[in-house]
């Protein structure tokens, strides 16, 4: 049973209705939970100013020229990188000199004046931290003192994140395998990297019991997951504990973008997939417009953390009035159930219903219509099919490694720009909504080639203006990270789409589901690369600049897609190559039948795009 039964389903209830309405906004307000965790680390992983607490009660404070601070105070004038101490003299008479990382203690104590050439000694921090509270009451750094020799414990707090991330996606995956022909017969523009797993992740050893459950159990499932590890993550009383639950947390997370997606897509008609597929995306984005505002208004990480994972308690509460999907009650050979539920979507988008048996040919007897066509299981090899196909490849795993790198990059490293950290991350996340419905225009006007190319070198020569900025104009700054993540979210949205394209029909999931898992792997390093900037504080743009300049250039190389019928096979791909594109057909393409040995185009109107 393809997905041409389900569009003439679709043809009498309603392809987009107020049913699916409804449910479609439901779902698409959990992806904004989603969003949330996914950055929530940018404030609760700061590290603040410190200084070494000193072995008792102070008396006096000497930082410069400056005296009678308080020790807080003078935390705060501590900037990373410099050698400044603060002197203090303790009631007991002891003068020790306090740096971020060090104490001394001197020898001499008849004044407490702040240069002193005297003899000392060094020990180490046994009695923890003083830390500036100007921006943050606390975080996770200052609840656990992740500095020092203990700061590549902070430096694992969004990498585990997002390798939990990865595990979600393959885990939750298998869910949507059942949907493998149906959804690359729909969309012809992107869905978020997270949806596209399931298609390397049959290896699933708890996938079929998880796939008897249903589409709407483990939409339950995982959002109360989300809802119980984020209140855990922000009660956990050490540092492995709140690890543990940011892990599991971002592996429900995960999950549920992945099955999220699959549920809507199984109830809307293909002449919506187009654009709500996008708006899904900008629910998502929506998660990262709210991490700013409380991160702005809530300055206690647990508070934080709380605040933010209660977002996703309205749909727990909503997720009991969601029906299960008649395409997964269908493939279950629950035939009555799935009849009522078309009943019902035909009675909320005032429409006429449909006899399935009539209109599908069940037999409620026995199997749902004829099975469909096996498609043969190819190995990442087939990716690799000539020279010239191993060169894309390789290319297109490149331009996937750089979305994601610099997307993460750029959000990750707001609160470094300089100004307003809530507010920058706020306008780093606002830009990305413009950003996709450019690209979803402008690849059917000029072509996926030229947009791609367009959006990784305007993405490289912002990483290159960054750099020659004076830092004491932030502004402008904060308005250059803008374009390039403009730019990057362009590229990293179109790639779905352009990649699907570039591959024959025989290692098409294959092809995105493996740049998926390499956009991943960028998104466990972007981390490290903006805790490098310690070292040079332009690292992370030199890392996105450099590789999206160079993803641009041997984009150049790849073929162009627009207006040419998706190939079935090798041979046929390989046509790309030879093809003149100004003799492209205007016709959009759209995804090929995997019951069909060949494909068909059709037009705008029928994608949806025009509505």
């Amino acid at each position: 049973m393809g997905s041409s039964h389900f569009e003439l389903i679709f043809d009498h209830v309603g392809h987009y209705g107020r049913f699916q309405k409804v449910l479609y906004l439901i779902c698409a307000f959990q992806n904004i939970s989603c969003g949330i965790h996914y950055l929530a680390s940018v404030f609760m992983g700061v590290a603040p100013y410190h200084i070494c607490r000193p072995p008792g009660n102070v008396s006096q404070v000497v930082f410069h020229n400056h005296s009678n601070w308080s020790l807080e105070d003078s935390g705060a004038l501590l900037s990373s990188g410099h050698k400044d101490y603060v002197a203090v003299q303790l009631q007991n008479g002891e003068i020790w000199e306090l740096s971020r990382c060090s104490r001394s203690k001197r020898e001499n104590i008849s004044s407490l004046d702040y240069e002193y050439t005297g003899s000392k000694k060094e020990f180490p921090c046994v009695d923890g931290y003083i830390y500036d509270q100007n921006k943050w009451k606390s975080t996770a750094v200052t609840q656990w003192n992740l500095v020092c020799d203990r700061k590549w414990l902070a430096m694992l707090i969004q990498p585990l994140f997002m390798f939990g991330v990865l595990l979600g996606s393959v885990t939750f995956g298998y869910f949507s395998d059942s949907l493998l022909h149906f959804l690359l017969d729909v969309p012809r523009w992107q869905v978020p990297d997270h949806f596209f797993m399931w298609a390397i992740s049959q290896s699933c050893l708890c996938s079929q019991y998880l796939k008897r459950l249903g589409r709407r159990v483990v939409l339950w499932a995982t959002s109360s997951g989300m809802f119980l590890f984020g209140i855990a993550a922000a009660f956990a009383a050490d540092y492995y504990t709140f690890m543990a639950a940011r892990f599991f947390l971002a592996m429900v997370a995960s999950g549920y973008l992945v099955v999220g997606f699959v549920y809507v897509m199984e109830l809307i008609g293909m002449k919506y997939r187009t654009w709500a597929s996008v708006h899904m995306h900008t629910f998502f984005t929506v998660g990262t417009l709210l991490v700013a505002l409380t991160g702005y208004l809530v300055r206690t990480w647990w508070l934080y953390q709380m605040v933010l994972s209660t977002v996703t308690v309205p749909f727990i509460l909503c997720c009991w009035v969601l029906p299960e999907t008649p395409f997964w009650l269908l493939s279950a050979g629950r035939y009555e159930e799935a009849q009522k539920i078309v009943d019902i979507i035909a009675k909320w988008n005032r429409t006429s219903s449909c006899k399935l048996s009539e209109l599908l040919s069940l037999d409620l007897q026995g199997p749902v219509g004829n099975s469909p066509t096996e498609v043969q299981k190819h190995n990442l090899s087939y990716l690799f099919y000539n020279w010239s196909i191993a060169t894309r490849t390789l290319t297109v795993w490149l331009i996937w490694f750089t979305g994601s790198l610099g997307f993460y990059s750029f959000s990750l490293n707001s609160i470094n720009l300089g100004g307003n950290e809530y507010l920058n991350l706020f306008l780093l996340g606002v830009v990305e909504l413009p950003a996709y419905t450019f690209v979803c225009i402008a690849m059917d006007k000029v072509g996926r080639r030229t947009v791609l190319v367009f959006a990784l070198f305007c993405s490289a020569l912002a990483c290159g203006v960054i750099m020659v900025i004076p830092q004491k104009h932030y502004v402008l700054g904060v308005a250059t990270a803008m374009v390039g993540k403009f730019a990057i979210g362009a590229a990293f949205g179109l790639i779905y789409l352009y990649t699907a394209e570039l591959y024959p029909t025989i290692v098409r999931s294959l092809a995105v589901g493996s740049g998926s898992m390499v956009c991943r792997l960028a998104s466990i390093l972007a981390p490290f690369s903006v805790d490098l900037r310690s070292i040079w504080i332009f690292i992370p743009q030199v890392f996105v600049g450099t590789m999206a300049f160079l993803s641009g250039v041997l984009t150049l190389k790849l073929p162009e897609t627009l207006g040419k019928q998706l190939a079935s096979t090798w041979e046929e791909a390989a046509k790309l190559e030879s093809e003149n594109e100004r003799n492209s057909s205007k016709l959009l393409p759209t995804t090929d039948n995997i019951g069909l040995e060949k494909t068909e185009a059709i037009t705008p109107t029928d994608s949806g795009l025009g509505e």
